[in-house]
């Protein structure tokens, strides 16, 4: 496989995901800005928090100035100029897809072209009454795209590199989505422990499907710690960080290339850290220090993957 074939494959699926879970941020957000807090100014630093978490501020504030609910999310769901938005990650998944017609299935094409016209019949008559049911409908997009690759293309090389995608950025916003609590959803201490803080809490569990499996793990109220350690360390939970390690580890080692060896002892790191990792241990550290260090170091795998596989856009990588 050329290396131009495998960054089209890698990022085919990393778009797709980034567009799943931006809908999922903004989900957050938007469940949070019906509970009451009691913080100053708690509306624009909602969603200047939004947009800062998701590297975004700049850009927005250069074009819109101050942050606003609907301005917000329409800039991160259907913005042509945000390079980060629902709309250009769809329109960039289509655009990778296209490059590699050849190595995909014509399901996997047909789900993501479809996707990409309704986007743009949908996009022309959104109000931002309609937001909540086109956030479901980017997830349900993603879920089909997911199940027809799994249904329908070959258990090989290119199959792992679009597992490597989808993972990697599974992992990177699933940490970021567990940051909200702590940098957007940062409550006043008379709210921590009380109703506020648990639909805070709850709010987060929806947004990424995460509500029935606490439930049927923990058969108990709601808590910080134990949410987080469902989404941290239980490789049980999909979207877990532990989960998605497990299998950036699994694609690494089925891709095996002679110059990946770093970016599998990197991977390798990560994962053992989380597989034997305590949730207690988390928390001495503090749940914000410790998802930005996972930040840190998953970004440091990104640029080795690149490094190894990627950027040499002629190299045969796997015969």
């Amino acid at each position: 496989m050329l290396s131009r074939t495998a960054d089209n494959l890698f990022w085919m699926a990393r778009h797709i995901e980034r567009a799943e879970n931006t809908a999922r941020v903004l989900d957050v957000a938007h469940r949070t800005s019906l509970l009451p807090l009691d913080i100053e100014g708690t509306d624009a630093y909602l969603w200047f928090a939004l947009l800062n978490i998701t590297g975004c501020a700049h850009s927005y504030e250069a074009k819109h100035g101050l942050a606003k609910a609907d301005s917000v999310t329409r800039y991160m769901a259907l913005s042509p100029d945000n390079p980060a938005s629902i709309y250009n990650c769809l329109w960039l998944a289509r655009e990778n897809a296209r490059s590699v017609r050849g190595a995909i299935t014509s399901e996997m094409w047909e789900v993501i072209n479809d996707t990409w016209l309704e986007l743009n019949n949908l996009s022309g008559q959104m109000d931002y009454e309609k937001l909540q049911d086109f956030f479901d409908w980017v997830k349900n997009r993603s879920h089909l795209f997911r199940g027809v690759t799994l249904g329908t293309i070959r258990k090989d090389i290119a199959l792992s590199f679009i597992k490597l995608g989808t993972f990697l950025e599974r992992a990177d916003n699933t940490a970021r989505i567990l940051d909200v609590k702590y940098h957007i959803l940062l409550p006043s201490v008379n709210d921590v422990g009380g109703a506020a803080d648990y639909y805070q809490w709850g709010s987060l569990l929806k947004s990424v499907s995460a509500f029935e499996a606490y439930r049927k793990v923990y058969r108990d109220v709601i808590s910080p710690l134990r949410v987080s350690e469902l989404l941290i360390l239980r490789e049980d939970m999909p979207r877990s960080l532990h989960a998605c390690l497990n299998e950036v580890e699994a694609a690494l080692i089925e891709i095996n290339g002679s110059s990946g060896h770093e970016a599998r002892r990197m991977a390798g790191e990560q994962h053992a850290a989380l597989h034997f990792g305590r949730i207690d241990d988390v928390f001495a550290q503090g749940l914000h220090e410790y998802i930005t260090d996972f930040l840190q170091n998953t970004a440091l795998l990104s640029r080795e993957i690149r490094d190894a596989y990627l950027s040499r856009r002629d190299t045969i990588l796997v015969r």
